[in-house]
């Protein structure tokens, strides 16, 4: 399994509402990718804020493998959804860092 997690430093302007929006959209890619085994969206509630560096929330999909992380990093819908996370984040695609582990 590959839990795919991706932490998010959103612009100061970007609203819950959007940020709420963005997380819906990313858990109905469950319903479209088969092989994703879960989704989850959260806060980060670190109290290391010079470590933070403004990467205030996280969310991670768990995929039953790499053939369905790799479906989703090519996936139409992802990829709309991707480009409306870089155009809400700070510094664009700077504003966002992934890391794939094996479970």
């Amino acid at each position: 399994m590959i839990r795919h997690l991706v932490h998010l430093n959103f612009i100061p302007s970007a609203s819950s509402e959007q940020k709420r929006d963005l997380m819906d959209r990313l858990a109905r890619l469950g319903d479209h990718i088969d092989g994703i085994v879960d989704f989850q969206a959260r806060p980060n509630v670190s109290v290391e804020t010079p470590l933070v560096r403004g990467f205030d929330d996280m969310f991670w999909f768990d995929f039953r493998d790499v053939s369905v992380r790799d479906a989703y990093l090519v996936d139409p819908v992802h990829q709309a959804i991707g480009g409306d996370i870089v155009a809400l984040t700070e510094g664009g695609a700077d504003g966002v860092f992934v890391c794939d582990i094996e479970l």
